[in-house]
């Protein structure tokens, strides 16, 4: 197979999982030195899906959306930065990816934390947004039911974790789900592990929902490149 071809056909790279400080207290750098790290990187689109969870969601709306205006002020030209949300609830430690979303969705989303990811798909899934399942074989996390997620995030490129990446992939093949893959970007180095390639450029969190539901992308894991519906 022509990979060089296949880098052609799909040069748009996306970074689907990036966390910034103080939003995401686990993560090592502001919201402008994140931008700055993957725009040297050469990556076109940035997705921030910093953490909303019970122990920050307190804070407000304004609070949680401040890194992301920073980064969108701070990127200019140089890369698209495009807001995400990698969502908790009270009822377990589960992570869930939200995109396809606007800053509007976010004090929706802080109301429906104490209510869990069913009743959150009920209340929140719409035609335009994609919920995800984060990393869903780690150690301590429950797979969540499929009536209440659209896909999980199979190539979770985390370094310090253990996301078991093979039975993941191999999940979202048998149970025929959407698959997704970033490189929980959080410390030094471990920026764009792994990309989403998609053959248009993604602009808003619209565009990244589209480009997920359509199943028309690769993932790009420094260079190895995982094409992940055909079979």
């Amino acid at each position: 197979m022509d990979f060089s071809q296949i880098l052609k056909d799909y040069p748009f790279t996306t970074e689907l999982h990036a966390h910034s400080f103080p939003v995401s207290a686990c993560g090592d750098f502001p919201a402008e030195e994140v931008v700055n790290i993957y725009a040297a990187a050469g990556v076109r689109s940035l997705v921030l899906t910093n953490h909303l969870t019970p122990n920050n969601c307190n804070e407000g709306a304004d609070y949680y959306l401040e890194d992301y205006r920073k980064a969108r002020e701070a990127a200019g030209d140089r890369i698209n930065v495009i807001l995400g949300v990698e969502l908790r609830f009270t009822e377990n430690t589960n992570d869930y990816l939200i995109y396809g979303v606007c800053e509007e969705d976010i004090k929706n989303f802080i109301e429906l934390i104490p209510y869990g990811i069913d009743n959150f798909y009920k209340a929140a899934k719409t035609e335009r947004n994609v919920i995800i399942q984060a990393h869903p074989f780690r150690k301590g996390i429950e797979l969540a039911s499929e009536d209440s997620i659209d896909g999980i995030e199979s190539f979770n490129m985390h370094p310090a974790h253990n996301s078991r990446v093979g039975i993941g992939a191999r999940y979202a093949k048998l149970s025929g789900m959407l698959a997704t893959g970033g490189s929980d970007f959080h410390h030094q180095n471990h920026h764009a592990l792994c990309l989403m390639r998609t053959q248009n450029e993604l602009k808003t969190s619209y565009d990244v929902a589209d480009a997920i539901k359509s199943k028309n992308v690769v993932f790009d894991c420094s260079g190895h490149i995982i094409i992940p519906y055909i079979y």
